[in-house]
């Protein structure tokens, strides 16, 4: 029986661990092949430590363990041009390009008077700049190909208000706000384009370090912290399971759904 994405090749920023290499591993358990870009560095102003080159290696390792090819790339997102070679170079390898996640992303949470112009601007200008980088890098050969899938991942940050983070979650608003405007732009072309909108996920960017930072500022504020609650009694959820939303934007299956928020949220933004 073919996979769900046969034949598909799908470019994923962020994909050295955590969301981006679930992403790339569920798409690759369903016949895709994977284009995989990270830093794989350390980023200004993070407490989590960041993905490194091993990490990347090991993206690889499963994906072709599937025996599925994949091209990875080390390289910041906040540069348009890098990006835009590299996918280049990839789609000449691998033949075409079907699906894009815009996966990579940073969150540095504070109470808003603690917020930096540094931590505002690297937070928008991966979270945002980034992510239009990566559609302006992928949409042509998605144009070339005669349709398919943009992806970008947004937050429960995209669809309510989350305190202590005013930098992330306007960046996620952002977000959710170019997945529509580019739908409407790129579906003459077939093309469709989704934002996912994940409750908390159990990744390095939801590690110790992030819950301390969190657990500091909500003490200073103690009726705000109900607003990280989920609906479903779950504290976090895995990659895994935003890789199955992913997937399904990516299939045929949502071959009429564009411009929409799929929210695999545990009901967090119904609080």
């Amino acid at each position: 029986m073919a996979g769900r994405v046969e034949g598909k090749v799908a470019l994923i920023t962020g994909a050295a661990r955590g969301m981006g290499r679930a992403h790339a591993v569920r798409l690759a358990q369903e016949g895709a092949d994977i284009v995989a870009v990270d830093v794989c560095a350390p980023l200004p102003g993070v407490a989590y430590d960041s993905a490194t080159p091993e990490d990347l290696d090991e993206t690889v390792r499963q994906v072709e363990k599937l025996d599925r090819r994949i091209v990875s790339a080390r390289l910041d997102v906040r540069d348009l041009d890098p990006l835009r070679a590299a996918v280049d170079g990839a789609v000449a390898d691998l033949g075409r390009l079907d699906i894009v996640v815009a996966n990579a992303g940073i969150c540095i949470p504070r109470a808003w008077d603690q917020v930096t112009p540094e931590i505002f601007e690297a937070t928008t200008s991966t979270n945002v700049t980034g992510v239009w980088n990566t559609v302006m890098a992928g949409a042509p050969h998605l144009v070339r190909t005669g349709g398919g899938s943009i992806i970008l991942i947004s937050s429960a940050a995209g669809l309510k208000v989350q305190p202590f983070m005013v930098p992330y979650t306007a960046s996620k608003w952002a977000v959710r706000g170019m997945a529509k405007a580019f739908a409407a732009e790129l579906a003459k072309h077939s093309i469709r384009v989704n934002s996912v909108h994940p409750t908390g996920v159990a990744t390095p960017m939801g590690s110790g370090d992030m819950q301390a930072v969190l657990g500091t500022a909500i003490a200073g504020d103690q009726r705000l912290g109900g607003m990280f609650a989920n609906m479903l009694p779950v504290e976090t959820t895995q990659p895994e399971d935003v890789a199955d939303s992913v997937l399904f934007l990516a299939s045929d299956e949502s071959r009429y759904v564009t411009a929409h928020e799929i929210a695999p949220d545990a009901g967090v933004t119904e609080f």
